[in-house]
């Protein structure tokens, strides 16, 4: 099976051109984004894209658990939809823009709208692609798809910025988005299972990341995602400083040291989901690639020098950083899908997404000032303790034998919530409930069982000292 045959579902096929088109318009847009700011603050340009960058990621990191406690309850192909619509809409303001203020406010909201679609989109292909190998190559397929639109909306852009004004490139998005749009109303979803939440506006809001702290497995991707954070928060901040201030050369080097981490990238996506389908070891792969992060950080002053190899040494290390970045990123899906539930993935994937995005919010600004106060040297040190930090607890946080089932206690309980007669609602009826799923109090028994754990309203706690039997997926 190649990388390539999760295309040949027709569905998937759609999802993934939306996904690419919504991905190249987004990269023309952060372009034209920087050169409105010049037209609009002049030498302050540098700052007005730096709290334009920060406002993304507090919407990120605030909107998307609240999109992922609500997303089961919503018509997904609705939602997806309805979230293009308005993307389209708020980056087509963006050329009438007049003050600062209206770039944030715009900013802000475009970017909460990725905030819903991003995750909830992530957490349907698991639905739509069922068998997990073809799932492991969608996922791979996704990590070439975000580096090849880094390499080319620079050239679009390029290309389009040749005969005609950047206000172009944000029209190039909001088609891309209509697109996109389109595409999604041409296929149809499988419909959200009932999900079964704790009671109350504020549990619902936080279910999302109280689950996933409460499965160490997903607390380790969590501390692997510092390290991923660090190494990319050196590339993305620091290249143009490190080749341009530090060696002294061209932009041709800055754009060759971009291409040598994103190359990094992508060979590994093309190689991961053979590795992956071989061993099944998302613990071990993910691991390894947080340690070859950490490593390539902390070795890197040294590595790279001033000497005429300079160059090719800094586009070595980039390049495994590249690698490291793609190892330990690529599989975050199979391993949230095998976490939790089908009903509850929006939830995780949403906690996914604000988390990783929590990590950017603080390792980016780390990473200009480390190397603006300290020197770069430092800031690779800084960077690269805080990955090794990360991997280190990510190593003590992930079971070696992390097995899917759990075998497992239920005390006796009683309680109320739309269910369906699976293994946990085994009861008697008196003929008034109504058809599935149905809401009325019903009785649990205390019971010793296992099957695939995941946290949910039955199972709030990971089982402290269990015994694991069956499928392995560590």
């Amino acid at each position: 099976m190649d990388i390539f045959s999760p295309l040949a579902h027709p569905v998937y096929r759609r999802l993934f051109g939306a996904q690419v088109i919504a991905l190249v318009g987004t990269g023309l847009t952060t372009i034209a984004l920087a050169l409105l700011a010049h037209d609009l603050a002049g030498e302050q340009a540098g700052a007005v894209l730096g709290t334009a960058l920060a406002l993304k990621m507090v919407a990120y990191v605030g909107i998307a658990p609240v999109v992922g406690a609500w997303a089961h309850r919503l018509p997904r192909r609705r939602l997806l939809i309805g979230l293009d619509l308005a993307r389209a809409g708020m980056v087509l303001l963006l050329p009438f823009v007049e003050a600062l203020w209206q770039v944030y406010v715009l900013v802000f909201l475009l970017n909460a709208c990725s905030a819903g679609f991003t995750p909830t989109f992530q957490a349907t292909i698991p639905d739509v692609l069922p068998d997990e190998d073809t799932y492991t190559r969608a996922l791979s397929l996704s990590r070439l798809a975000y580096d090849l639109e880094n390499l080319l909306s620079p050239l679009l852009a390029a290309a389009a910025l040749a005969v005609m004004g950047y206000s172009a490139l944000f029209v190039g998005n909001g088609l891309a988005f209509l697109a996109s749009a389109a595409l999604v109303l041409s296929l149809t979803l499988p419909a959200p299972r009932v999900s079964a939440r704790p009671a109350g506006l504020l549990a619902s809001l936080s279910f999302g990341v109280r689950a996933y702290f409460a499965t160490p497995r997903l607390q380790a991707v969590f501390a692997l995602g510092w390290a991923v954070a660090a190494a990319s928060a050196m590339v993305i901040v620091n290249t143009v400083v490190l080749v341009r201030d530090q060696l002294g050369l061209s932009d041709t080097a800055t754009a060759l040291a971009f291409a040598a981490a994103g190359g990094g990238s992508m060979l590994l996506a093309l190689l991961l989901p053979r590795l992956l389908e071989r061993h099944n070891r998302d613990r071990g792969v993910m691991l390894a690639g947080g340690w070859l992060l950490a490593m390539g950080l902390l070795t890197a002053p040294w590595l790279i020098g001033s000497g005429p190899d300079a160059l090719e040494a800094l586009l070595a290390v980039w390049l495994l950083l590249g690698v490291g970045l793609s190892v330990t990123q690529t599989p975050i899906g199979r391993v949230l899908r095998r976490s939790s539930n089908e009903s509850d993935r929006p939830a995780y994937f949403s906690a996914q997404f604000a988390l990783s995005h929590l990590c950017w919010l603080v390792c980016y600004p780390l990473a200009g000032w480390l190397g603006a106060t300290y020197g770069l040297s430092a800031a690779f040190v800084g960077l690269g303790l805080l990955a090794v930090l990360g991997a280190v607890i990510a190593t003590r946080l992930w079971p070696r034998t992390d097995s899917l089932v759990l075998e497992h206690r239920h005390d006796a309980f009683e309680h109320a919530h739309a269910h369906v007669h699976d293994a946990h609602h085994q009861h008697a009826h008196d003929g008034w409930e109504g058809p599935e799923p149905h809401v009325h109090p019903h009785r649990h028994g205390p019971t010793l069982h296992a099957h695939p754990f995941a946290i949910d309203l039955h199972h709030p706690r990971w089982p402290a000292a269990v015994r694991t039997e069956g499928a392995r997926g560590g």
